[in-house]
């Protein structure tokens, strides 16, 4: 497993808060290595929900996921009133949680389209893909 540029498992801890967004019904998650582009912070989770209150819903379940199983609390937190994108700063990563309209409006991964992308996959998206056996 790559450490961080501070020597943290922020690779790890990133997943554990990209499956929380999952279990919330997160659209559309991304995990980008933005290391090589910032010296500010290693990697950005973008993920979105359909309504204001699912945008809340999702940042909460992170939060709360992390402080749970890791005893990590954001180090700052914006956006919630409005529920339309909620930024948790870990330090280490960011995460976006965006209402869909304006993470289409925003496109983060194109405006850091050389960073490097870390697969995420959800259990469901596991499952769905069919196995070598099937496909022949």
């Amino acid at each position: 497993m790559k450490l961080s540029k501070n020597g943290t498992k922020a690779p790890e801890i990133v997943l554990e808060a990209a499956a929380a967004a999952a279990d919330k019904k997160a659209g559309r998650i991304a995990i980008l290595d933005v290391s090589q582009q910032l010296v500010i912070t290693d990697y950005f989770l973008i993920c979105n929900g359909n309504t204001e209150r699912q945008v809340k819903t999702i940042a909460e379940e992170v939060e709360r996921r992390l402080l749970k199983d890791r005893d990590l609390k954001a180090y700052r937190r914006e956006g919630e009133r409005e529920g339309r994108w909620v930024l948790l700063d870990y330090v280490d990563f960011v995460v976006h949680v965006f209402h869909q309209e304006d993470r289409d409006y925003y496109d983060l991964e194109r405006l850091w389209s050389d960073a490097e992308v870390i697969e995420f996959r959800t259990q469901t998206e596991e499952e769905d893909e069919p196995t070598a056996a099937e496909a022949t």
